[in-house]
């Protein structure tokens, strides 16, 4: 598996302000593979690869994370919406252009964020597709937080409105396997399963 390219600096956010309730507990917090959590090993697995990698959430509840002050990005306001977490990121970071990835989608290759990062450079956002798009799973510019504030005013909160109206770039991967979503307790077990066979 090779290292990404960190000679862009583009720094990596993972996501975990959701409410995760199909999987009817916080998923952010639920151990994966050797860590205590789902976000301790994304991070882990991540901060070698990228010069900086922050974590998006609504409060904190990461005791493993250091630098608080400086990696932990905190949603403004109370609602829980993927639009309001980019606003906040694209509004802190302050590179062109930043790699987002939800913390529910543990099993997405350095590989594959690799060719994310290096098709992103002519477009606003480049992001994953297998038998659907994963809309937050890609390079976003930070340059998009004008067009994120309008959508807010407007009360538009769907991520593909923002794909949609804006220029992006969508890469196909083969595997849906490898963007699997852990929305439910079946999802986990299989991504368990999955992960447990590969670190064999």
């Amino acid at each position: 598996m090779s290292k990404v390219s960190i000679s862009s600096k583009i720094p990596c956010v993972i996501l975990c302000g959701g409410r995760s309730s199909r999987m009817g507990e916080d998923k952010s917090l639920l151990p994966f593979s050797t860590y205590s959590s789902l976000t301790e090993y994304q991070y882990n697995k991540l901060k070698n690869n990228f010069e900086d990698v922050y974590i998006s959430s609504k409060v904190d509840k990461f005791g493993f994370l250091s630098e608080k002050e400086k990696y932990l990005i905190l949603d403004k306001g109370e609602i829980f919406s993927p639009i309001v977490a980019l606003e906040t990121i694209l509004q802190t970071i302050k590179t062109s252009k930043v790699f987002i990835i939800t913390v529910d989608t543990p099993l997405v290759s350095l590989d594959s964020i690799n060719e994310l990062l290096s098709k992103s450079k002519e477009y606003d956002i480049c992001v994953a597709r297998t038998q659907r798009t994963h809309n937050l799973c890609g390079v976003f510019s930070t340059s998009l937080v004008k067009f994120i504030n309008k959508m807010l005013i407007e009360d538009i909160h769907k991520v593909n409105y923002l794909l949609r109206n804006n220029n992006t770039n969508y890469i196909d991967f083969p595997n849906d396997d490898e963007f699997i979503n852990l929305n439910n307790k079946d999802e986990y077990i299989r991504a368990l399963n999955i992960i447990s066979k590969s670190n064999n």
